[in-house]
């Protein structure tokens, strides 16, 4: 288990916290659309912390090529139609670049700095020259006004409970899934990042903001920064 991750409830616990059950019964939502209103049609896409496939399988429905790395090899059996690697994000050296790289599910917002410094020199070295690197950012209301809570249309129930501070900017977050017949919860680290901060470790790792794909900032296109900056 990763430091400062926890997870309860039924099934394999990932170590960031994360339940293997619980993965597999979270419906996609708008994901699939905004990656491929960014990215060319039939891309080849490193997906970097896949989980179960939850996108990854909507993505290669639609055509896409996709290779998806996970640490967890209890979430890598579930996914479907594509190449699998295991391996933590910040050591994968594939040797190889793609059209598209994704990091989602938040993974920016690490709470410690050598991973996400890791995460996104990962996501550098495996663009391709033309290609972009696909984030998905904490919402500006994540930490603040809490508990959030949804109740999805299939039956369940998430919120985030509480986000706590950690010392050093880093908060604990404490998550549930709450189902008919069974209950998750995750605690995790998180560090928030303004837009200025997020965009100066992009820099650090070579790469810049293209635009961001929503209105609400969440979903980011990056590209590598050209030599003249």
């Amino acid at each position: 288990m990763r430091e400062g991750h926890d997870g309860t409830g039924p099934g394999a616990i990932t170590p960031d916290g994360c339940a293997v059950e619980l993965y597999s019964r979270l419906p996609v939502r708008d994901e699939p659309d905004i990656i491929a209103a960014a990215v060319p049609v039939g891309a080849h896409i490193l997906e970097l912390g896949s989980g179960v496939g939850r996108v990854t399988h909507a993505l290669v429905e639609r055509g896409f090529t996709v290779t998806a790395v996970d640490e967890s090899p209890e979430m890598l059996e579930r996914v479907r139609g594509a190449r699998t690697i295991c391996s933590p994000i910040e050591e994968v050296d594939l040797g190889e670049t793609f059209d598209v790289v994704m990091l989602a599910s938040f993974l920016v917002h690490s709470g410690d700095d050598a991973v996400r410094r890791g995460l996104l020199r990962t996501c550098a070295r495996h663009v391709a020259d033309g290609g972009c690197v696909l984030i998905q950012r904490e919402g500006e209301d994540y930490h603040t006004d809490l508990p959030h809570e949804r109740v999805d249309p299939t039956g369940f129930t998430s919120r985030i409970v509480s986000s706590e501070p950690a010392g050093d900017g880093v908060n604990t977050v404490r998550a549930e899934y709450v189902f008919p017949d069974a209950v998750w919860t995750q605690t995790f680290r998180s560090r928030p990042l303004t837009r200025e901060q997020f965009e100066d470790a992009l820099k650090e790792a070579g790469l810049r903001v293209d635009r961001y794909l929503t209105e609400d900032r969440i979903w980011v296109r990056a590209v590598p920064q050209t030599r003249a900056e």
